[in-house]
């Protein structure tokens, strides 16, 4: 059934996320501008439902019904705000695919280079905080513009309001459900400054350099690099469906990280923001659990990266909350640390 406000019913979005879950909305929507989102809103106002934003679908986690009307971004325009002799602001549209934006920030400026072949949307990037080998996005946004249902108005928030944190930021929290990214303006370098801090990215440009043929490393060649140890290490989604990094690098406190050394020698840590605490690598204590490679029915960690839970055969989101928690489970009895998922239910 096609409303005449171009909002569909009962739409299937098992190809709406990278995991390729079973799921089906009330109703579904793609706005291509503004005025047009306005318009979806007004409606499912009007019809008392809630409002679902669903980006590329990467870090979700879809349920068999999604009650009320979801919306998806198809504004994809890029321009410039301003531009100094050291820097240039770019506005994104929420639609855009993140990838492919990076590739397009070249030609403008710098900074987004080790974020290359995430997957997703622009308008999710700030929502979780993407980060990638020494990067997070929250270091490149100036503003995210949006539209908070709540309110009614169109918004701005600046990158202190966002308050970005470890794959986190203000719309998973007061603004979680009541905030749809229409925009987002990034702050990039006119120089470029190779972010090299990564131990494999480290060992690719002392190779790269060290090519007489190659006396400068570019920020095309950073790309590249960066795909390249993407895609030995996280497997593609329209090959094998996953939603990338299941579980969040947990942070723990200065006393249980030198506890954990003293038991475990080889357990990877990390510096995090605040100095009283440090990062473990989830991958690592996943794997020395056993969990590489194994799975519980339809769905497993990956063979090359233990992180990456996927889906090799059609599951549904009850099967992969049994492995989420049993993974869960054997990380907290052998190391007494607290696993938490990357990606949420979507509508919850």
């Amino acid at each position: 059934m096609i409303h005449p406000e171009g909002i569909r019913s009962d739409v299937d979005l098992s190809a709406m996320n990278t995991l390729a879950l079973p799921g089906c909305s009330d109703y579904f929507s793609r706005f291509e501008s503004a005025s047009e989102l306005l318009d979806c809103v007004e409606w499912a106002f009007a019809q008392q439902l809630p409002i679902r934003m669903l980006g590329g679908g990467s870090n979700v986690l879809m349920p068999p019904r999604v009650s009320g009307l979801v919306l998806q971004s198809g504004m994809t325009s890029i321009a410039i705000r301003s531009a100094t002799k050291e820097m240039i602001s770019v506005a994104v549209d929420a639609g855009v695919c993140w990838h492919d934006w990076v590739l397009k920030s070249l030609s403008f400026g710098h900074g987004l280079e080790n974020l290359a072949l995430i997957p997703g949307t622009v308008g999710a990037a700030p929502i979780q905080n993407i980060g990638a080998y020494g990067v997070e996005v929250a270091e490149l946004i100036e503003q995210v513009e949006g539209f908070q249902l709540s309110t009614r108005q169109w918004r701005i928030l600046s990158r202190q309001e966002c308050r970005f944190d470890y794959r986190d930021s203000i719309f998973r929290h007061e603004l979680a459900d009541d905030f749809i990214v229409v925009r987002v303006v990034f702050s990039l370098r006119r120089q470029f400054i190779a972010n090299i801090s990564y131990a494999p990215l480290a060992h690719w440009a002392a190779e790269y350099l060290s090519d007489k043929n190659k006396p400068m490393l570019t920020p095309e060649a950073l790309v590249s690099a960066v795909c390249a140890i993407r895609q030995t290490r996280l497997p593609d989604p329209l090959q094998l469906p996953n939603a990338g990094s299941f579980f969040k690098n947990p942070l723990v406190t200065g006393v249980m990280a030198a506890e954990l050394k003293a038991c475990y020698p080889d357990v990877p840590l990390y510096p995090a923001r605040l100095k009283q605490q440090q990062k473990l690598a989830a991958g690592w204590l996943i794997d020395q659990c056993g969990w590489r490679g194994r799975g519980l029915g339809p769905v497993r960690m990956h063979q090359q990266q233990a992180l990456v839970l996927t889906a090799p055969e059609p599951a549904t989101l009850a099967q992969v909350q049994a492995l989420q928690q049993a993974v869960a489970d054997s990380v907290r009895a052998r190391f007494g640390v607290e696993l938490e998922p990357e990606p949420r239910i979507f509508g919850d």
